[in-house]
């Protein structure tokens, strides 16, 4: 089983905090589209004898698109490629894209989870992050939008400048009374030349405070673990029977192919990825060449991968699998490295399963980090 990820490099408008690949110019969309497919096609012995289970919208903004764009792009991933009945297709959405029509018109579209960048419901956080939306439509488009779909994710953001645990914990219950089967929810992060770097540097916003951030980390875990939500990726809550199958196949290591200018590919032995450029990508498609760099993965890489991912989740990290896969030097380095973590109650070793406590959670990163190995 594998997933198709479909970048959409088009936003309104850019968000203070964000480095993903995007252009707030809508001019190329039709061309971008045209390309989109063109991929679809070049790539469609990629995944042989793989079956494709998830169709994931991200970007930028993909509720940009109108619906028969969607479902354009849909097709072609059904024409060239085989797709499982009932898969999970997922369109990333904004509620100032998510008017009553555009969502009735998605429900009866192939697209059967939403998930939605609200960030905060405080009218003052989202002026300081640049967000489209505000308060109002954050709250409009859940109402509509839980009454055509079951499957709905909200996007969360803690350790925002100024905001209090009480208004954390109000962010919290306010997704929860919408009655939303899942949540992923990050810290925020001041990301290398982006717009809320310079203003930090300029003293315009306070800078991010970590020890508030892990704070409200935790706040996080109590307010949904009472939910009944299962934490079951370091960013990622779900309702029982709600996990995001996409993201799932990413942290278990499934292969997975992204089309668009910037989207990421891993088929378990090498990572690829196309050009950062909407111009470059567009050009390149039209001649029918793939603009994209690849990387053959070492075993130590591979090693590395599954550490990282494996810490992130419930599943953890399976010491049978580090000896049968990679054999008894990799088994003995990372029994070695993850001692004094365990000692400190960080990790804990389960049924011979390496897991993050509650406790090394936040930490779980830098964690991860010190149990890689050096090539």
């Amino acid at each position: 089983m594998s997933g198709i990820y479909i970048h959409i490099p088009f936003c309104k408008q850019a968000c203070f905090y964000c480095d993903f690949h995007f252009s707030t110019s809508l001019k190329k969309k039709e061309e971008m589209i045209g390309s989109l497919i063109k991929e679809i096609k070049l790539r469609k012995n990629e995944l042989q004898n793989e079956i494709v289970e998830t169709i994931y919208f991200g970007g930028g903004t993909p509720s940009v698109l109108t619906t028969n764009e969607i479902k354009l792009l849909i097709e072609a991933v059904y024409t060239n490629f085989e797709v499982v009945e009932n898969p999970e297709i997922t369109l990333e959405a904004n509620p100032d894209d998510l008017s009553e029509e555009k969502i009735i018109a998605l429900s009866k579209s192939p697209i059967n989870r939403l998930s939605i960048g609200i960030q905060s419901f405080f009218e003052r956080d989202l002026r300081l992050m640049n967000r489209a939306h505000n308060t109002v439509e954050a709250k409009k488009c859940l109402e509509v939008a839980t009454e055509y779909f079951k499957n709905i994710s909200v996007d969360l953001i803690y350790g925002i400048p100024d905001c209090t645990h009480d208004q954390w914990r109000k962010n919290i219950q306010i997704a929860l009374s919408f009655g939303v089967p899942h949540i992923s929810s990050y810290a925020l992060t001041v990301e290398p030349k982006t717009t809320l770097e310079s203003l930090i540097n300029k003293g315009k916003i306070k800078n991010v405070d970590e020890e508030k951030a892990a704070e409200q980390f935790y706040i996080l875990i109590a307010e949904l673990e009472k939910a009944n939500f299962i934490h079951y990726e370091l960013s990622n809550f779900g309702k029982d029977g709600f996990f995001s199958k996409n993201n799932s196949a990413y942290w278990l290591g499934k292969s997975f192919l992204g089309i668009g200018p910037s989207a990421h590919s891993f088929d378990g032995k090498q990572r690829s990825w196309n050009v950062r450029n909407n111009t470059k990508y567009i050009k390149s498609i039209q001649k029918n060449t793939l603009p994209i760099e690849r990387e053959i993965l070492s075993k130590i890489d591979i090693y590395n991968e599954y550490v990282m991912t494996g810490l992130r989740t419930i599943w953890g990290v399976s010491l049978q699998k580090i000896s049968a896969d990679f054999g008894s030097i990799f088994l003995e380095y990372i029994e070695n490295q993850s001692k004094k973590y365990i000692q400190d109650q960080l990790l804990s070793i389960e049924n011979g399963v390496l897991k993050a406590t509650k406790k090394g959670k936040f930490l779980v990163d830098g964690i991860a980090s010190d149990l890689f190995m050096i090539s």
